[in-house]
């Protein structure tokens, strides 16, 4: 069984930490360790109704964020990797500078250092410099940044459309490939019928 951490702070959005958690759950074959920061406990109950317990029931183990002497907290700790949904630009800039001062900053180090996937689903908009420098640099150590930016092309019908479409991408990260219809299919028929319209224009 594959393992997978799941860490969430508290930016906005955590309904990508628990559908993330839902649908390794549906996939089978994983085992998912979630860590909450205090600041996420606050978010989720303005998000999701019972939040904490939904969460707490989609996960196999779950972990006191407190606690820094926990399984997750090693590199002997076999897993695929972790991602950070949401993540805030606080444990951002503790994970840019190896802080490793909670239990999900700390797994966040193991993961850069035992060079696993580290995935931030990064949630702040406008961004100022020190949040750019912040991805920057755990950029350069090894994590993928991915914001959780909508996908217009699949033409989303609903809000769990939208969060659906960027677990998938994030899952595609793990090689965990959904079938889904709503993945680039190339253009349509009749957009692509004005591609050499559009060609001749740019060369006029």
């Amino acid at each position: 069984m594959k393992r997978m951490v799941v860490g969430i702070t508290g930016a906005t959005g955590s309904v990508y930490g628990f559908r993330l958690l839902e649908l390794l759950r549906e996939t089978g074959g994983w085992e998912t360790h979630l860590v909450m920061s205090q600041a996420a406990l606050l978010n989720i109950r303005e998000e999701l109704p019972e939040g904490k317990a939904r969460l707490e029931g989609l996960a196999d183990v779950v972990h006191n964020v407190r606690n820094v002497g926990a399984s997750i907290a090693s590199g002997s700790f076999v897993c695929e990797g972790m991602v950070i949904a949401p993540c805030s630009m606080r444990t951002l800039g503790a994970v840019a500078h190896a802080l490793s001062d909670n239990l999900i900053t700390r797994s966040a180090d193991v993961m850069l250092k035992e060079r696993r996937r580290l995935v931030m689903i990064t949630r702040e908009a406008p961004l100022n410099l020190a949040h750019l420098r912040n991805m920057t640099a755990c950029t350069e150590m090894g994590a993928v940044i991915f914001p959780p930016v909508p996908a217009f092309y699949s033409r989303p019908t609903s809000l769990a459309e939208v969060v659906d479409h960027s677990c998938m991408r994030v899952l595609d990260l793990f090689e965990l490939h959904a079938k889904s219809e709503k993945r680039w299919q190339g253009l349509s028929k009749e957009a692509a019928s004005l591609v050499p319209a559009l060609a001749q224009e740019e060369g006029n």
